[in-house]
C-alpha cells in the first residue's frame, strides 16, 4: 500500500478543496439587499429585522407561531383525484406533483389544524406559496371545506391564512369550480354564527381573492401584501395607463376600504386573539380580568367623598 497515495495526497486535497456552503445559508432581503442569516430569520418569524419585511413564511412554521405554546393537531383532508385531465406541459402534471410534494412535505398546497390561539379554540386553514405557487385545485378546495366544515361541526370560530397565485391551470374547470363551493362552505360558517378572519399574505391573486378570501368577517393584511385579482402588469396592458405607486399593496387597498387593517407579523397572534374574544363573546383571560384585590386597595386609598351640606333655611 502507497500511504503517501492513499493517505496523505486524500488529506491534502480534502483541506485544498473548496467547502459546499448551504445555498440557504444567507438570504437576501428583497426590499435593501441585506444579507441576513437564515437562522436569525427563521427566529424572527421570516421578517427582516432591519427593514421589517415580510417574507413567505411555510405553513407549519406559521402554525407553530400561531397557535399557543406551538401546539396544535392537523385535521385529516379528504383525497381528490390526481391529474383528472391527464395534463402534460413541460412535463406530466403528476410527476410535477410528485416533485412538490417531496420538496415542500406536503400533500397540497393547504393545511388544516385545530388548536388554542389565547385559550380561545379555533380551526385555522394555512396555504402554502412554496407548493406551486399555493395554487388552487381540487385538493386544496377540497382542504379549505374541510376546514369550514370542521369549523361548523365543532362550533369554532375559522380562520384563514391565504397565500396564492390563483387557480391552478392544470387542473382547468375543475379548478375553478373551486371558487362557488368554497363560497357555500363560507356560507355554511356564517349560517352557523361563527367568525370567520381572514389574514391576507403575499401574494393572494386570482381566483382565490374573487372567492372566499375576500368573504370574511374582518379582513387583516400584512405589510407590503400584493393582493389583486390580475398583475398589476396586465392591468396596465389593458386599460393603457400608469397605475398609482404601491397599487394593490395591503397599505393602499387599506387607504381605499379593500381591507380593514394591516398588522405586523409579530402581532398578528394577539389581534386575532382580540378580535375573536370580541365577536365571540368569550370572556376575558385573567390577565385581562379586573383584579379585585387591587380594585379593592385603590377604593380604600381613595379620598373620601365630601360630607353633604345641610341646606341653609332662609
Amino acid at each position: 500500500m502507497n500511504w503517501i497515495t492513499n493517505y496523505v495526497r486524500p488529506k491534502i486535497s480534502s483541506l485544498l478543496s473548496a467547502r459546499q456552503v448551504p445555498e440557504n445559508l444567507w438570504i437576501k432581503c428583497p426590499e435593501t439587499g441585506e444579507m441576513v442569516f437564515h437562522k436569525d430569520l427563521e427566529a424572527n418569524q421570516w421578517v427582516v429585522p432591519s427593514s421589517d419585511f415580510h417574507m413567505r413564511i411555510r405553513a407549519r412554521d406559521r402554525l407553530n407561531h400561531f397557535f399557543d405554546k406551538g401546539a396544535y393537531d392537523l385535521v385529516d383532508l379528504p383525497s381528490a383525484p390526481v391529474d383528472p385531465l391527464k395534463f402534460r406541459d413541460s412535463k406530466r402534471y403528476v410527476d410535477r406533483l410528485k416533485e412538490y410534494r417531496a420538496k415542500a412535505e406536503m400533500d397540497d398546497a393547504v393545511l388544516v389544524a385545530k388548536g388554542d390561539v389565547d385559550g380561545l379554540p379555533i380551526v385555522a386553514t394555512v396555504q402554502d406559496f412554496a407548493f406551486m405557487g399555493g395554487s388552487l385545485g381540487m385538493a386544496a378546495g377540497e382542504a379549505i371545506i374541510k376546514g369550514f366544515e370542521t369549523a361548523v361541526a365543532e362550533h369554532r370560530p375559522l380562520v384563514l391564512f391565504s397565500a396564492s397565485g390563483g387557480a391552478r391551470m392544470q387542473e382547468g374547470i375543475l379548478s375553478l369550480m373551486q371558487l362557488p363551493r368554497t363560497t357555500v362552505a363560507v356560507e355554511m360558517l356564517k349560517e352557523a354564527g361563527l367568525p370567520y378572519i381572514v389574514v391576507l399574505t403575499n401574494p393572494t391573486a386570482g381566483g382565490v381573492s374573487a372567492s372566499y378570501a375576500m368573504l370574511g368577517d374582518v379582513h387583516i393584511a400584512e405589510p407590503g401584501a400584493v393582493i389583486g385579482f390580475a398583475g398589476a402588469r396586465v392591468i396596465e396592458q389593458t386599460i393603457r395607463e400608469k397605475l398609482p405607486d404601491g397599487f394593490q399593496r395591503a397599505e393602499y387597498l387599506l387607504e381605499h376600504g379593500m381591507v380593514d387593517m394591516v398588522v405586523h407579523r409579530h402581532q398578528l397572534k394577539e389581534k386575532i386573539a382580540t378580535l375573536l374574544k370580541l365577536l365571540t363573546k368569550a370572556p376575558a383571560t385573567l390577565a385581562e380580568a379586573p383584579n379585585p384585590v387591587v380594585e379593592q386597595a385603590d377604593n380604600q386609598n381613595a379620598l373620601p367623598a365630601p360630607a353633604e351640606q345641610p341646606e341653609s333655611r332662609a
